[in-house]
Protein backbone atom coordinates (compact mmCIF):
# COMPACT_ATOMS: atom_id res chain seq x y z
CA UNK A 1 0.00 0.00 0.00
CA UNK A 2 1.00 3.60 -1.27
CA UNK A 3 1.26 6.07 1.46
CA UNK A 4 3.05 9.58 2.91
CA UNK A 5 5.06 9.71 6.43
CA UNK A 6 5.84 12.99 8.07
CA UNK A 7 8.92 12.54 10.00
CA UNK A 8 10.31 14.82 12.82
CA UNK A 9 13.92 13.79 14.05
CA UNK A 10 14.91 15.66 17.32
CA UNK A 11 18.63 15.45 18.65
CA UNK A 12 22.10 16.44 17.10
CA UNK A 13 21.08 16.16 13.55
CA UNK A 14 22.49 19.29 11.86
CA UNK A 15 25.43 20.17 10.76
CA UNK A 16 26.32 16.30 10.41
CA UNK A 17 25.80 15.69 6.60
CA UNK A 18 22.30 14.15 8.23
CA UNK A 19 20.05 15.21 5.48
CA UNK A 20 22.59 13.86 2.73
CA UNK A 21 22.34 10.29 4.45
CA UNK A 22 18.68 10.66 4.55
CA UNK A 23 18.67 11.39 0.75
CA UNK A 24 21.06 8.39 0.28
CA UNK A 25 18.60 6.01 2.43
CA UNK A 26 15.60 6.93 0.48
CA UNK A 27 17.24 7.01 -2.85
CA UNK A 28 18.04 3.65 -2.63
CA UNK A 29 14.98 2.71 -1.54
CA UNK A 30 13.69 4.30 -4.29
CA UNK A 31 11.05 6.69 -2.27
CA UNK A 32 10.49 10.09 -3.12
CA UNK A 33 9.88 13.49 -0.98
CA UNK A 34 11.92 15.85 0.97
CA UNK A 35 14.01 16.37 3.74
CA UNK A 36 14.80 19.63 5.34
CA UNK A 37 16.18 21.59 8.58
CA UNK A 38 14.02 22.89 10.60
CA UNK A 39 14.77 26.97 12.79
CA UNK A 40 14.25 24.94 15.87
CA UNK A 41 17.30 22.40 15.30
CA UNK A 42 14.82 19.23 14.15
CA UNK A 43 15.16 17.95 10.47
CA UNK A 44 11.63 17.34 8.83
CA UNK A 45 11.19 14.46 6.42
CA UNK A 46 7.84 14.25 4.41
CA UNK A 47 8.04 10.54 1.99
CA UNK A 48 6.16 8.76 -0.45
CA UNK A 49 6.20 4.80 -0.92
CA UNK A 50 5.31 1.67 0.19
CA UNK A 51 4.98 1.04 3.54
CA UNK A 52 6.97 -1.55 3.61
CA UNK A 53 9.77 0.44 2.55
CA UNK A 54 8.71 3.64 4.20
CA UNK A 55 9.10 0.99 7.81
CA UNK A 56 13.12 0.18 6.71
CA UNK A 57 13.45 4.00 5.93
CA UNK A 58 11.78 4.67 9.54
CA UNK A 59 14.54 2.37 10.85
CA UNK A 60 17.73 3.74 8.79
CA UNK A 61 16.83 7.33 10.03
CA UNK A 62 16.24 5.57 14.08
CA UNK A 63 20.22 4.85 13.23
CA UNK A 64 21.56 8.09 11.58
CA UNK A 65 24.71 8.69 10.54
CA UNK A 66 28.21 8.67 12.61
CA UNK A 67 28.21 11.90 14.38
CA UNK A 68 24.25 12.77 14.44
CA UNK A 69 22.54 11.65 18.10
CA UNK A 70 18.95 10.55 17.42
CA UNK A 71 17.16 11.49 20.51
CA UNK A 72 12.96 11.11 18.88
CA UNK A 73 11.77 10.47 15.51
CA UNK A 74 8.43 11.25 15.55
CA UNK A 75 6.19 9.50 12.76
CA UNK A 76 2.98 11.09 11.36
CA UNK A 77 1.63 8.30 8.64
CA UNK A 78 -0.81 10.72 6.16
CA UNK A 79 -2.48 9.72 2.59
CA UNK A 80 0.03 9.23 0.01
CA UNK A 81 0.44 12.42 -1.90
CA UNK A 82 1.70 10.96 -5.45
CA UNK A 83 2.80 14.78 -6.54
CA UNK A 84 6.87 14.22 -5.87
CA UNK A 85 8.63 12.42 -8.66
CA UNK A 86 12.21 12.87 -6.53
CA UNK A 87 14.05 12.88 -3.37
CA UNK A 88 15.06 16.32 -2.57
CA UNK A 89 17.42 17.86 -0.19
CA UNK A 90 16.09 21.45 0.53
CA UNK A 91 17.34 24.52 2.39
CA UNK A 92 15.16 26.55 5.08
Amino acid sequence: MKIQAKLTVKGTVQGVFFRQFVKEAADSLELVGFVRNLEDGDVEIIVDGSDERIDQFVEAVKKGPAHSIIKDVVVEERKWGGEMDDFKVLRF
